[in-house]
């Protein structure tokens, strides 16, 4: 039991590190902050325009949600079963929105994804993250044989935004576009730091929504592995929730994960 509590201990700092690592790749705040959300919250945005699409097309996005509605359809604490829901992102990992760039335009889209930045011009948004763990036995022992326990951190910041005029369908083009050409890889930074994005792979977009897809950034970490960043993405509507995940063992080992499904679910399910 000593050494699981140690170990405990020593996951909880390593958490916080992990944190700021997966910050040092975007902002996750825009430039107006509370005086955009205030006049979301005042006002309707207008209708997105389109006619329906035809059978095997993405569904036309409809209107577009004020902050106050988004904060009633952004995933809170009693949609999932285990893990910790934060709606208030601390100070420290809000970084504002034109702090993050890349060395290829192209690429900003996906350094906004990773960072739970919104796509291109929302008429509001709001954030979350989440964090989980899963306790498993070692197959192994301590130096003085006891039970030893792997603990797994998965985190998961969120960013449900919602677009006029067909800027949802437009943001989640342009992030399919962005991984098509930024498939071998680029570099993201905010102020001076800057991270290395190896390579860019995709995977089975999500079920649910409208329309989604779903990448991974394998992160330069100076090993034989490139650590994975995941990035998923679901368009319901004229509302986009993008997912931004890491694993904290993985960006140790380089090991691949799975990307939380309930959490994905259960955001996605409350937006209709």
């Amino acid at each position: 039991m000593r050494s699981t509590a140690v170990r405990r201990t020593a996951l909880a700092a390593s958490a916080a590190a992990l944190a700021l690592l997966a910050t040092a790749c975007g902002g996750s705040s825009d430039d107006d902050g509370a005086a955009e959300g205030d006049k979301a919250k005042a006002e309707q945005s207008a209708p997105a325009g389109g006619d329906k699409g035809e059978a095997g097309e993405s569904a036309p996005a409809g209107d577009a949600l004020t902050a106050a509605e988004l904060e009633k359809v952004a995933l809170a604490q009693a949609d999932v079963k285990n893990g910790e829901v934060t709606s208030e992102i601390p100070a420290d990992e809000d970084i504002a929105k034109d702090q993050v760039s890349t060395d290829g335009k192209a690429c900003l889209p996906l350094a906004h994804a990773q960072a739970a930045v919104a796509q291109g011009e929302p008429a509001a948004d709001v954030k979350r993250s989440w964090t989980g763990q899963t306790e498993t036995k070692s197959e192994g022992s301590g130096p003085d044989g006891q039970d030893m326990t792997e603990i797994s951190v998965d985190m998961v910041r969120l960013n449900v935004a919602s677009y006029a005029d067909g800027g949802a369908e437009q943001a989640l083009a342009e992030l399919k576009a962005a991984v098509e050409q930024c498939a071998g890889g680029f570099t993201a930074s905010v102020g001076s730091d800057k991270l290395r994005v190896a390579e860019v792979t995709t995977s089975a977009a999500p079920k649910g929504g409208d329309e989604g897809f779903a990448a991974t950034l394998g992160v330069d970490i100076g090993k034989d592995a490139n650590a994975p960043m995941k990035v998923v993405v679901v368009r319901k509507g004229a509302t986009i929730a993008s997912f931004s995940a890491a694993n904290l063992s993985s960006m140790a080992t380089g090991a691949d994960f799975e990307v939380p499904a309930a959490v994905i679910d259960a955001q996605i399910a409350k937006l209709g």
